[in-house]
């Protein structure tokens, strides 16, 4: 999986992200530690959620990081890195779908926080693109609505 989802266009061969992947006792590990920085940051929580990011990384057999680390200094410019690193989220998720797993990509506090990204090994000038969940599907659930393509839409007309 990881393989296909590192096959994006990437202008410069910059590499402007990494993954980090969390399986097996890591992910209780790392949840008791967000878990342990949460309450340090937001106060005392009630007891059902006192393990909820330890849950919430507990949820699938893997959770995959997407770090976004664009080099400003590059001639590329940060937006084409930027769209590099959001190809890489979406080839993850093609390829654990095409695989026959199931995916969900989210950005949480874990992802929107400094200290609890660098718990994670998020080092300076990265940023968490999103949290891919991965696993075998218990049940598919109904899509989304999405937009109609006439509203998304338009053809160029000279």
């Amino acid at each position: 999986m990881l393989t296909i989802a590192a096959r994006v266009p990437d202008h410069g061969r910059l590499v402007p992200w990494r993954f980090i992947v969390l399986e097996g006792e890591a992910r209780a590990v790392a949840g008791d530690r967000l878990d342990a920085l949460y309450v340090r940051q937001m106060g005392e929580l009630p007891a059902e959620k006192g393990h909820m990011w330890r849950d919430y990384l507990l949820r699938a057999p893997v959770t995959v990081v997407l770090v976004s680390r664009p080099d400003p200094q590059a001639k590329i410019p940060v937006f084409n890195q930027l769209l590099s690193v959001g190809a890489a989220g979406m080839n993850l998720m093609l390829a654990a779908e095409a695989l026959g797993f199931s995916a969900l990509w989210l950005l949480k506090w874990p992802g929107r926080d400094a200290d609890a990204a660098a718990l994670l090994g998020v080092g300076a000038g990265e940023q968490v693109a999103g949290f891919f969940h991965i696993g075998r599907p218990a049940e598919r659930v109904a899509d989304r609505p999405r937009p109609a393509l006439d509203q998304i839409v338009t053809r160029f007309a000279p």
